[in-house]
């Protein structure tokens, strides 16, 4: 009985050294972006998950790329074409905007007796 009380407690040590995780309902295109990168990368998934949990809860190494468009900030130049594109987008050509008729009133006859 000695035997199994040290091989659970042995147990309960390495699960808590090295946790474990099991992850459900993971969508079809992730599964399949993860395993891509894993054959990519020749590694294992339990790498690559492990990598990409890093890198998701900005725990890694790496740098992240940045996705702010500020490298575009206070890029924009004036162009005399390109307004008068957006000019010619914003003109109202009437003709091709007739004005619909108004209700019709329809009128009232009474009715002989």
């Amino acid at each position: 009985m000695w035997f199994f009380r040290k091989l659970a407690s042995s147990a309960c040590i390495a699960y808590n050294i090295c946790m474990q995780y099991t992850i459900r309902n993971v969508p079809d295109y992730l599964d399949a972006a993860l395993r891509g990168a894993a054959r990519a990368q020749d590694k294992s998934l339990n790498e690559v998950t492990i990598e990409a949990l890093a890198r998701g809860a900005g725990l890694s190494d790496q740098p992240r790329r940045q996705r702010d468009l500020g490298d575009l900030a206070g890029s924009w130049r004036d162009d005399p074409v390109f307004e008068a594109a957006l000019a010619a987008q914003d003109a109202i050509e009437p003709e091709l905007w007739p004005k619909k008729p108004g209700p019709q009133k329809r009128s009232r006859k009474k009715a002989k007796k």
